[in-house]
């Protein structure tokens, strides 16, 4: 009897086995599909996360070391916080390097008005009158404040006299002017670029020869979702919009032209291409229609580097209106690795933002034009 049940048993767990598909032939025919003619299956890559993946080029191509820019540069877009400036000595290294690699002159932000502004204009102009401008961020704080109007245009004017000669940088990436998510207003009252409590500031700052560098909207790729066709890393994935309190990309551009068209005299640089440096022809026609537009390349070396043509074509064909600015520190790497894009044809140069970059290898006119021609005619010369 015992040995009736196990071989009933046996005949059942034979049976089962048999009816089941091998567990690994099933799994690769699921796995598997067909790229370009290749087939694709599962792996030991499997688990490397999109942040850890940096795969090392087979490539060898050609690695030009640019050290010192061919023309005496200057640039428009710098920061005194993320340059880590807080003393005279800071200030000297600083200049030693710009010495080094090629800088005549930065533009220093210094984020800062009142008191803190002074301080940092002693700081930088008392040593180096020639090698810094200083510019100044107003207090857009209380815009309903019945004199706020009034309190913007006379610090302006009290900050000219201390040896500001510009504004900005000043951002409204939709939460208002100079605000953020944890601080801004009720989106109905935020205020904007082309709201009219500030039109006299603006005015006044044309009428001083003081330009305004703009942050309008950001890179475009921050009001799509952060899934795996969103185009930027995971390192940038803190400035994404999608979903948030903000109006479109498009309607921030849109305040945009209301602003240059209701302030010809006044001149404006809108850093970072204006966050259309993924569309030239777009901007190429708001270049067109507002003359008083100045756009500078600041921190948007992963748009030039990829399209390396397009953006050599339209720098050809705006060399007046396009300022070269960095807004990623001071480090003599980061300057040379603007000379080697700029200046070679070196190809799949490693990129700080996961994509190569291909040189631009611009003509000299184009260069001088980018590195200081333009930035003369643009900016205040006391």
């Amino acid at each position: 009897m015992r040995y009736a049940m196990c071989a009933a048993l046996a005949a059942i767990l034979l049976s089962t086995a048999c009816s089941r598909p091998e567990p690994s032939k099933a799994g690769a025919a699921r796995q598997e599909t067909m790229k370009y003619g290749v087939p694709v299956t599962g792996g030991p890559m499997d688990g490397i996360l999109l942040k850890d993946y940096t795969p090392a080029s087979s490539l060898v191509v050609p690695a030009t070391v640019v050290k010192k820019a061919r023309f005496a540069a200057i640039d428009v877009h710098s920061h005194s916080s993320m340059n880590g400036i807080r003393t005279r000595a800071d200030v000297d290294a600083w200049v030693k390097t710009m010495d080094e690699v090629g800088i005549e002159k930065s533009v220093v932000f210094t984020g800062a008005s009142g008191a803190e502004f002074d301080r940092q204009a002693e700081l930088f102009l008392g040593s180096y009158p020639k090698r810094f401008q200083v510019w100044y961020s107003f207090d857009a704080w209380k815009p309903d404040d019945p004199d706020f109007t009034a309190k913007a245009v006379a610090e302006l004017e009290r900050v000219y006299g201390k040896g500001a000669r510009g504004v900005g940088e000043i951002t409204d990436k939709g939460w208002g002017v100079d605000a953020s998510e944890k601080d801004a207003l009720p989106r109905a009252k935020r205020l904007r670029f082309d709201d009219p409590r500030l039109d006299a500031y603006w005015e006044k700052c044309g009428e001083l020869n003081m330009p305004v560098n703009i942050h309008i909207a950001d890179h475009p790729s921050c009001w799509k979702p952060l899934d795996s066709k969103q185009e930027r890393t995971p390192d940038f994935q803190n400035f994404n919009l999608y979903g948030k309190d903000v109006p479109s990309y498009e309607e921030l551009l849109a305040m945009r032209e209301r602003l240059l068209a209701k302030h010809p005299r006044t001149k404006f640089i809108f850093c970072h291409f204006s966050n259309q440096g993924n569309d030239t022809a777009a901007l190429a026609k708001m270049l067109d229609r507002f003359p008083n537009m100045y756009v500078d390349v600041s921190a948007r070396d992963y748009e030039m580097g990829r399209e390396p043509r397009t953006m050599r074509t339209f720098l050809e064909r705006y060399r007046d209106r396009v300022l070269f600015g960095t807004d990623m520190g001071r480090d003599e790497a980061m300057y040379r690795g603007w000379w080697r894009l700029l200046e070679t044809g070196d190809e799949y140069m490693h990129g700080r933002i996961w994509w190569p970059y291909y040189g631009l290898e611009l003509s000299q006119p184009v260069l001088k034009s980018l590195y200081r021609d333009t930035a003369l005619k643009v900016l205040n010369p006391r």
